[in-house]
């Protein structure tokens, strides 16, 4: 594949499949598993292409199990693609993992690159070390680690003493500290209060500003897709479902509200009849399970006679009507593709039995 010098990751036609044994339960299964050929090909990404610029921040969301980390391990170089061509900073990362190691920075969720024991300036001096880091670039980046928070107070303190925050917070610095060209950042504020997390995503928006730096952002918190990427990458069981910025997004779900409703009675109950009432509406409850959510496409049915229908049935508390929020959106896209999976599943099914 030809190098493309304006982007920093190309993908063409990426798959990813394995080879899964078929187990079968009980010791005396356990025992046949031993001597047994019988496995099942499983496609983990299939048929993936994308293009990404450096510089961009660019948000790869997609349930669990949708095919996200074998994505990102196929561009650390940690697995080598089954099918199609992929070069990250104009290289192929299996063929070439030492040199990609070199450029790409990593956080991994909850697995710390920093040492446990050691106080965060240690940790940094050895990785400035690892990667060769000129001595005049380590300390202009300390300074501009302390412009953008303030670092001072970590750097003499064991990793082990941090709080959650903090520990993340260190492991973020440390994976821009050798200015590399991509970094993939897995769930970076999982866990964290709403202050550390804003903290976090002016960091990042901050690095990536000033270095020019690719980020690479996996997350299932709409608010850091909403802080920091202005294009997002969807994929499902593999297939890519959506590639392109949130605007064009929203315009495309604008037909959408979300009505907000507290109502009087069994939550559990109303969603369950709620659901069975209003099929062309997804009904859904808040996270503090405070409000039920009604997600109307106005195209289809008018949100009025969506909350008349309620209203006649039901004693409404309270109503709020919002637009579409990045989450609806996309959670209404996992559920389109799920309902079209399905019914791809029935077919095939029908298929087989008709032969």
């Amino acid at each position: 594949m030809k190098e493309n010098n304006e982007c920093a990751i190309v993908m063409k036609g990426i798959s990813k499949e394995f080879k899964v044994l078929n187990r079968r339960e009980g010791l005396k299964g356990s025992l046949l598993d031993l001597f047994s050929r019988d496995y099942k090909t499983v496609t983990a990404v299939d048929d993936i292409s994308i293009e990404i610029p450096r510089g961009q921040i660019v948000g790869y969301l997609g349930p669990n199990g949708a095919g996200k980390s074998t994505t990102i391990k196929m561009m650390t170089g940690v697995l080598e693609p089954t099918r199609g061509e992929l070069l990250v900073n104009g290289a192929v990362p299996y063929k070439n993992r030492a040199k990609n190691a070199e450029k790409i920075g990593v956080v991994f969720g909850q697995r710390s690159q920093l040492w446990w024991a050691l106080p965060l300036t240690e940790s940094f001096n050895i990785l400035k070390d690892i990667y060769m880091i000129p001595d005049q670039e380590y300390k202009d980046m300390l300074e501009f680690y302390q412009s953008l928070v303030d670092i001072e107070p970590l750097l003499h303190k064991p990793v082990r003493q941090m709080s959650l925050g903090q520990r993340t917070l260190s492991d973020i610095l440390a994976a821009f500290l050798h200015n590399p060209g991509i970094v993939f950042l897995d769930e970076p504020t999982i866990g964290l209060d709403v202050s550390m997390k804003s903290k976090i995503r002016t960091l990042i928006h901050a690095l990536n500003q000033e270095k020019g730096t690719t980020v690479i952002l996996t997350t299932h918190d709409m608010g850091d897709v909403d802080a920091l990427c202005r294009r997002i990458v969807i994929i499902d069981h593999g297939k890519m479902l959506y590639d392109n910025d949130i605007e064009h997004l929203r315009k495309f779900f604008g037909s959408y509200r979300t009505l907000k409703l507290r109502l009087s009675g069994d939550k559990k109950a109303q969603l369950e009849k709620l659901t069975a009432e209003i099929p062309e509406c997804s009904v859904g409850i808040t996270e503090d399970e405070e409000w039920i959510t009604v997600l109307v496409d106005e195209e289809k049915r008018k949100v009025m006679d969506v909350l008349s229908q309620i209203q006649n049935s039901y004693t409404v508390r309270d109503m709020q009507l919002e637009e579409i929020s990045t989450e609806d959106v996309i959670r209404k896209i996992y559920e389109d593709a799920d309902r079209e999976n399905g019914a791809a599943s029935e077919e095939t099914e029908e298929g087989s039995e008709s032969k």
